[in-house]
């Protein structure tokens, strides 16, 4: 069976939206504490558990945050967007500790969601 997915590398990926917003593909828990080193302060994310053989679960994730002293939020997009995603995201978004590092599986659920927010 051939695989389509890069093999993972030992740098994480992350694009800037601005300076309160970057995103990641699918993060592990061994990476987060590099999320914290980069200088985040929380993470979301915007992925549904079980989606894909092997990915983490948001709780794995959210343990990993805690350990770090980060906050983390789960706002798992499946599908398009729904008007509940846009308002737990919105309603949360004032408490969040700044920089936020977003991810799903390619990042691409996440910005979505964040172009959502009336700021």
């Amino acid at each position: 069976m051939f695989s389509f997915f890069k093999p993972r590398t030992a740098k994480m990926h992350t694009r800037k939206i601005d300076d309160q917003f970057s995103v990641a593909g699918q993060i592990t828990p061994a990476e987060v504490q590099a999320v914290a080193d980069a200088g985040f302060h929380s993470i979301l994310c915007a992925r549904p558990d079980h989606e894909e053989s092997g990915q983490p679960t948001f709780a794995e994730i959210a343990r990993a945050a805690e350990a770090a002293g980060l906050k983390a939020i789960h706002i798992p997009v499946s599908g398009g967007l729904r008007e509940g995603d846009i308002i737990r995201l919105d309603a949360a978004w004032k408490d969040l500790p700044k920089p936020v590092l977003a991810y799903c599986r390619s990042g691409a659920r996440a910005v979505s969601l964040y172009q959502t927010l009336s700021r």
